[in-house]
């Protein structure tokens, strides 16, 4: 598997206004130790795509604590300035901001209050993603925030992760407040080139269950309704989808699932590469698929592995069932 280092960025300017240029990646093979640069976006320019957004929040503490205060371009700490969110206390608070497009999101910068209450940062996931299952709240992970210090602030490098939408959530009961939260990046170039590809499997169950139904362009969970994918109970049941070109492949979203046999997912392997040998299905691994919830999406990031083929794999003797796949990526160059 071909790990990605992630990106350098050279940082220029004051506290406030910041000129991020993005430099080539670096990419090793540890199984060839080739060493191919490449630069996917070059020098694209990155910006606080989160001004351009729209920010809602679990619950608002009084009137000085909008979701809006976070992404009004102003680090002001003291929560009495009016520059602060401020929840209620909930079991899980959590914030968000819909950027309005997807974005590569390259860092994001948490400004933390100063007069008080700094500890209640501590523990709070930064989560990048297109999901608005739980509010969003169970989108990739880019960073756990450990503590910021009263009135600081610290960035959180996500490496390229692509979404929509930004969290912050707090994964127990407390208050949650934030100061300034910048988000860096740049309009993604990217697609979902399984709409593209030609899709196969190991066997098909009925009429109903073709590979070709996990790239319809449909979430649709219920197998009845026909665009969900079903193999027989094969010993290593699979699927693949060629893209007919190399790409650079960032996350892949599988779609379980909903009527029935939720549990069949787990484990399944989700693998790239421009290998047919054992028809894809020793390719590099890209991400193991512990659970998906019946009728939910979850995205696995790839992290620009390259390759023609995506493979899901169950290593075992069960059925396999997928009701849409999408490979998040762009022409490797």
């Amino acid at each position: 598997m071909t790990p990605h280092c992630g990106s350098v960025h050279l940082l220029t300017g004051g506290r406030r206004n910041v000129t991020r240029m993005k430099l080539p990646v670096l990419l090793v093979n540890n199984h060839s130790h080739n060493v191919n640069y490449f630069s996917p976006h070059p020098l694209s320019p990155e910006e606080n795509v989160a001004l351009k957004g729209t920010a809602t929040q679990s619950s608002q503490f009084d009137s000085n604590g909008a979701a809006g205060k976070a992404i009004d371009g102003n680090r002001n700490t003291k929560y009495a300035e009016r520059s602060c969110t401020h929840t209620k206390q909930d079991s899980k608070p959590w914030w968000r901001v819909d950027l309005h497009n997807v974005y590569t999101v390259t860092s994001v910068t948490i400004t933390n209050r100063g007069d008080c209450c700094a500890v209640r940062i501590n523990g709070a996931e930064i989560r990048v993603g297109n999901s608005l299952d739980d509010n969003g709240n169970q989108n990739p992970l880019c960073a756990v925030i450990t503590w910021i210090p009263a009135g600081n602030s610290s960035s959180f490098q996500c490496n390229g992760m692509t979404g929509r939408y930004v969290n912050v959530v707090l994964p127990r009961p407390d208050f949650l407040t934030l100061c300034e939260v910048q988000v860096y990046g740049y309009t993604s170039t990217e697609e979902n080139l399984a709409l593209k590809g030609t899709a196969t499997q190991s066997s098909q169950y009925n009429a109903a269950g073709a590979a070709g139904k996990a790239i319809d362009g449909k979430r649709n969970a219920k197998f009845s309704y026909h665009s969900c994918t079903h193999t027989e109970r094969d010993s290593k049941p699979w699927w693949k989808v060629d893209l007919h070109n190399v790409y650079a492949v960032t996350s892949v979203t599988i779609t379980n699932r909903g009527d029935c046999c939720a549990e069949r997912i787990s484990g399944a392997e989700i693998r790239i590469g421009n290998s047919l040998d054992d028809n894809g299905n020793q390719n590099p691994l890209c991400a193991v698929i512990t659970s998906i919830p019946a009728g939910n999406s979850r995205t696995f990031q790839c992290n620009g592995m390259t390759g023609r083929y995506v493979n899901v794999v169950l290593p075992r003797p069960d059925f396999l069932t997928l009701c849409e796949v999408e490979v998040n990526g762009y022409l490797n160059s």
